[in-house]
């Protein structure tokens, strides 16, 4: 393991020592990289990947593919899900795990021409942990007691106790001028350090961000613009094919298509994790049942989901990918939804007196071809189904009314595992997706493993969290896959990352380029 790398499970203690037995101290060194060579300069690349939910970076509610062209952070999580300096050339962590250090590179500056400094730094900060409520990094600003300009690039941050997932946290603490229009509320006009600026844009259409000249990254970027489009859940394929788009997400069941005609297929090197929830904040009477509850997972056959989404990928009712620190063979053996069971879930809902067929369930999803197959399934019990169908915001939006029943859904790569379940909070960032959860012993549960000494002793508490969701079911997990992403043949240098990240500490747009 490389010194400038600390990998996403392991915990104070052990990198402490590591840091030790090097005898430096803590301090991580400058990255450095490569690029093909000759790359062609100029042109507009076409993407479409998640959309842009709002122009404040630090109020989105989990669209993250587009914000890292025009804003960037201290940390970056790299292709193989370590996290390391970005914005930082180094940074240092005190004995006790609650003071860090963070010594900015040099020659930054915001697209406006001002050289960022840490006062900038300590102003995010303090933006997000005093007027940004029940967002992404509310709970780890929560932790931040006090922070110390220590000279022009130095920023010294002193949090109340031991946070292990905070160095991963900071990559999505993206770094704006506090002279962005809109600063005391909502940003309306971000002015970043990226290698795009924020141009024009235009909600659920698209996304204009041209090239900055004086980015910090010498040669960089290549691109002289980057568009992306914002058009919510659609067949992007039809368009790589046709030449409109040069990278875009696409589902797994295009992807033959795809390479028969000479379009590259990428997948991002974490998975995303699939899963049906129920809705826990305002339940009508009939899903307040556990019964039903049990019997609509019971109707779930997660292999046969599965295998829609992509041949072979993986089932697990966990949020976290099968054979990784974070994941329990032993608690995966004990999910009672393991496989489908009509029979079983008929009985169960005869016994709680309902008849499926005088019943329509509210289903909210995106527009994607998996929901089918859980609304198929579940209408094997009988159920009626009213399915609505909508686009990232539209989804959103009818998610946080709360008047719906089930909601089938995944969630992509994530920085640390506390991310996944940092929306399982009570106060967590755009809970919807899970149902709204409301529960104090689960939150208990989650703050305990969060501050927990050592890495075991954080994935025995987040173990213990997920067992208490699987008691009393509050989503189902169904699997993990990895997202793709077709790549145009006339694109050179893009590479997928670990998370959506599109510019980051060793790859991204800023160093992709157009072939002629």
């Amino acid at each position: 393991m490389t010194l400038h790398s600390i990998p996403m499970h392991m915990q104070r203690r052990t990198l402490l020592k590591l840091l030790g037995a090097a005898g430096i101290g803590g301090l991580y060194p400058a990255f450095a990289h490569a690029q093909a060579a000759e790359p062609r300069r100029g042109g507009t690349l076409k993407i479409a990947l998640l959309g842009l939910d709002t122009s404040d970076p630090h109020r989105h509610s989990g669209s993250i593919a587009v914000q890292q062209v025009y804003a960037e952070t201290l940390t970056s999580i790299a292709d193989d899900g370590t996290v390391k300096p970005f914005l930082a050339e180094r940074f240092e962590l005190s004995a006790d795990g609650r003071r860090y250090t963070f010594v900015l590179r040099k020659g930054i500056r915001f697209h406006n021409g001002r050289a960022l400094t840490a006062q900038d730094v300590k102003a995010n900060f303090e933006r997000v942990r005093d007027k940004v409520k029940g967002g992404w990094l509310s709970g780890a600003m929560k932790q931040v007691s006090s922070l110390t300009v220590a000279g022009a690039d130095t920023l010294q941050v002193e949090l109340q106790e031991a946070y292990a997932p905070f160095l991963n946290l900071l990559s999505e603490l993206w770094i704006i001028a506090p002279e962005s229009p809109g600063w005391d509320d909502t940003i309306r006009q971000p002015i970043g350090t990226g290698p795009f600026t924020f141009g024009k844009w235009q909600p659920d259409v698209r996304f204009h961000a041209p090239a900055f000249d004086n980015y910090w990254q010498p040669g960089l970027p290549y691109l002289q613009a980057v568009e992306f489009d914002l058009r919510g859940d659609r067949d992007n394929s039809l368009s790589l094919r046709s030449g409109d788009l040069h990278v875009a997400y696409v589902g797994n069941d295009k992807l033959d298509a795809l390479r028969n005609e000479n379009i590259g297929v990428q997948h991002l090197k974490d998975t995303a994790w699939y899963f049906l929830s129920f809705n826990n904040r305002k339940p009508g009477k009939l899903m307040q049942d556990a019964r039903v509850r049990q019997a609509i997972a019971l109707s779930l056959d997660k292999r046969v989901y599965m295998d829609f989404v992509l041949k072979g990928a993986l089932t697990s009712d966990q949020p976290m990918r099968p054979d990784t620190f974070y994941w329990d063979r032993a608690l995966e053996a004990r999910d009672p939804y393991a496989k489908p069971d009509l029979a079983r879930a008929r009985q169960l809902l005869r016994e709680a007196g309902v008849d499926p067929a005088g019943h329509t369930l509210k289903l909210v999803s995106w527009q994607n071809d998996y929901a089918q197959v859980a609304v198929q399934m579940v209408r094997e019990l009988g159920f009626r189904i009213d399915h609505q169908s909508l686009d990232d915001i539209g989804a959103q939006r009818a998610l946080a009314l709360y008047d719906w029943d089930l909601a089938p859904f995944h969630s992509g790569p994530r920085a640390d595992v506390y991310l996944r379940y940092a929306r399982l909070l009570s106060d967590g960032p755009s809970p919807m997706l899970w149902g709204g959860i409301q529960d104090k012993e689960l939150d208990a549960r989650i703050a305990a493993a969060v501050s927990a000494p050592n890495a075991q002793q954080a994935r025995d508490g987040y173990l213990q969290a997920w067992q208490h969701v699987m008691d009393r079911l509050y989503t189902v997990g169904i699997g993990h896959a990895a997202d793709a992403i077709g790549v145009a043949p006339s694109v050179r240098g893009y590479a997928t990352g670990y998370t959506w990240s599109q510019n980051r500490v060793d790859g991204g747009l800023a160093r992709t380029w157009l072939a002629a």
